[in-house]
């Protein structure tokens, strides 16, 4: 009976230890996690309804390679795994930065990690990939962004990625594992806000793959929300503010950082089209369709009714007396869509607005660079459990994330 006993007994045993390690392991993790875990500003809005949702910055997130730098951060998305995915711009990395891809070396570190990463929610590297060797050439031009901007990961795990740098009027579609599926625009194409075909600077994207349909914010060089089929990759429409035709012209020349507070001083809160950085399109888990008129300090929400018929549904100001980079970056919703984010540039804010009423419960962060601050904060996203990410341009150069605690 004993040696019975010990034959069933034996397994159960090492089960027992198993799971107890990974008990251990998790709670060891969560203690870390704990004590990384940093205070930020927080402002809530006098005489709000409710408060607040609270969060701390978890400042030993991410974890990267040690030789390996990231540079300006320009896109950030989550996955249905909850996996995060950052886009960033090696060539925004000097010499200096790069000592080990210099010849001869020139220091001890670093080099520059690939353009597109997927992380773990702890902040471990899964994949990593980009760059002009996995993108097509048509003429002898490479489609691959000179400046990337704007990342989007769909439910069916397709990576998304677009370039406002010089000539770069392109979308690229490409499977998780980064190989090339399909592209919409071309490099040193552009012709125009009414173009079927052509892009202008896309700034930010958005893939519905219930409806199959990317909407694209075609807006450093248009002004312009553009759609396109997935299913037979054709243009299904476009729009410009208020849901009418594309107006206010184009932007003359190629964009470059030191326009990003050009007109500013011009700030137009109703103003008749979108201004020259249509900078986000997304749309919320209920539909709506938000797009982010950075020029203007304000984000335009629109909605497809039973028809499929665009339908404006308001203007939503954001600190609207702001003038430098302007507001209304980028947006984010809760997971149980009670909450709505919208990054703030010029003022190193996300503002938090409670999604049914739009109405303002306050705000988080501050500028700086210190955890939890920002430097040119450009993205927002959020994952499953309610904890926010958040990347910086400029000079800002990282991602954060902020975890949600009650």
């Amino acid at each position: 009976m004993t040696a019975i006993f010990d034959a069933f007994s034996t397994p159960i045993k090492r089960k027992m230890n198993q799971l107890m390690a990974v008990a251990i392991t998790s709670s060891a993790a969560l203690c870390t996690q704990a004590a990384s875990l940093v205070d930020i500003e927080s402002y809530p809005e006098p005489g709000a309804s409710r408060p607040m949702p609270a969060f701390k910055v978890d400042a030993a997130w991410p974890t990267l390679p040690d030789t390996w730098l990231i540079g300006q951060v320009p896109g950030l998305a989550v996955d249905k795994q909850d996996n995060v995915w950052l886009l960033h711009r090696p060539n925004s990395l000097s010499q200096l930065d790069l000592a080990l891809e210099q010849s001869p070396k020139t220091g001890l570190c670093c080099e520059a990690a690939p353009h597109v990463l997927q992380l773990s929610p702890q902040g471990n590297v899964l994949k990593s990939w980009g760059g002009e060797s996995i993108a097509p050439s048509i003429n002898g031009v490479n489609q691959w962004p000179q400046t990337v901007h704007g990342l989007y990961v769909d439910d069916h795990n397709t990576v998304w990625v677009g370039g406002n740098g010089k000539g770069d009027h392109v979308v690229l579609n490409f499977t998780s594992d980064g190989k090339f599926i399909r592209q919409f625009g071309e490099r040193e194409r552009t012709d125009g806000n009414v173009s079927e075909s052509a892009l202008g600077n896309p700034a930010d994207i958005h893939h519905d793959t219930h409806t199959g349909e990317v909407i694209i914010a075609d807006g450093y060089i248009n002004k312009r929300i553009i759609g396109f089929d997935t299913h037979s990759n054709e243009f299904s429409r476009l729009w410009g503010a208020y849901g009418t035709a594309p107006g206010g012209g184009t932007r003359d020349g190629d964009f470059d950082v030191s326009q990003a507070t050009a007109g500013a001083e011009d700030i137009n809160l109703a103003a008749p089209n979108f201004g020259d950085i249509v900078h986000c399109v997304t749309k919320s888990p209920d539909g709506r369709i938000y797009v982010c008129d950075r020029r203007n300090n304000r984000l335009q929400i629109f909605k497809d009714d039973n028809n499929g018929d665009l339908t404006f549904v308001r203007d939503l100001v954001i600190s609207g007396e702001t003038m430098g980079l302007g507001t209304a970056t980028d947006v984010a919703f809760s997971p149980d869509n009670k909450y709505l984010y919208v990054a703030d540039m010029m003022n190193g804010r996300i503002w938090v607005l409670w999604h049914d009423t739009y109405e303002v419960l306050g705000s988080i962060g501050r500028n700086g660079r210190y955890a939890g601050q920002f430097t040119w904060l450009h993205s927002v996203v959020s994952d499953s459990q309610g904890n926010l990410y958040t990347s910086e341009v400029s000079t800002g150069r990282r991602v954060q994330k902020f975890v949600l605690v009650k």
